[in-house]
């Protein structure tokens, strides 16, 4: 059984369907892409996952680890193990970085039936994890997202994963409007952090990311359902190729 599985999902938002019947499964220890053109419907798949109160699910189901969570409020579903780094990180004016992380750090561990973490474990783990992502000390001062560059925007999603270790990762877009240096930062914050213990999901149509994290499975998306999947070597093919032909097949298969 897959962590997260995915059966028959149709989505629809203000009255337009945009998922029709996707199917997806991804399980701790796998790193997985999804890739496709603008308006596939991939950003609308993490929403999905996350429970955004702005989509409806018409059909199908969504389950982390055999428990059916499609109707679940979001704050749940983060508790429960899954975690989301936005394309556009919000900012948060009044609330430090390091007050965010701790809260949501004993937010997880409340579920776990364990007590508020020490402040001086807390700052260790902080600072140790904050040196990983090259974010200097002085970031936990500040309020979270307020007047951060769109590379420190990132780095601070990735900060966030580091220090909660969900057990499945949804990362929409995380490398949009990056320049290389700070891409390569992200690149080697995810792959430190994923292993046996977390799935990562992947959500991109770029390729330059996928060169520095290679997936086990890619998944392309077109017309809110996934249409081909397969290893590595698909991510080659698309930048080689593009889109077009994946359109060209549906379209034949559909005639």
């Amino acid at each position: 059984m897959a962590d997260l599985e995915i059966r028959n999902l149709h989505v629809s938002a203000e009255g337009k369907q945009i998922l029709k019947g996707l199917n997806l499964e991804v399980s701790a220890g796998q790193i997985h892409a999804l890739m496709g053109p603008n308006g596939s419907g991939k950003s609308t798949l993490a929403n999905a996952i996350m429970g955004h109160p702005a989509l409806e699910v018409t059909e199908g189901e969504i389950r982390l680890r055999g428990e059916e969570i499609t109707e679940s409020a979001p704050e749940d579903r983060a508790r429960g193990g899954l975690f989301m780094a936005f394309q556009y990180p919000v900012a948060i004016p009044g609330v430090t970085v390091a007050k965010y992380l701790r809260m949501a750090v004993n937010a997880q561990r409340e579920v776990r039936g364990e007590s508020e973490i020490k402040l001086k474990d807390f700052r260790k783990q902080t600072e140790a994890a904050m040196e990983l992502m090259d974010i200097p000390r002085e970031f936990s001062s500040r309020y979270l997202n307020d007047g951060f560059s769109g590379g420190e925007k990132k780095r601070m999603e990735i900060l966030q994963l580091a220090m909660l270790r969900p057990e499945l990762a949804v990362l929409d877009e995380t490398d949009s409007g990056l320049d290389i240096d700070a891409l390569r930062t992200v690149a080697e914050g995810v792959s430190k952090f994923a292993g046996p213990e977390m799935g990562i999901l992947i959500i991109t149509h770029y390729q330059r990311i996928l060169h520095l994290v290679e997936p086990d499975f890619v998944h392309v998306m077109y017309d809110g359902r996934i249409v081909k999947q397969g290893g590595p070597e698909l991510v080659g093919l698309l930048e080689e190729r593009g889109y077009g032909w994946i359109r060209e097949e549906v379209e034949a298969a559909a005639a």
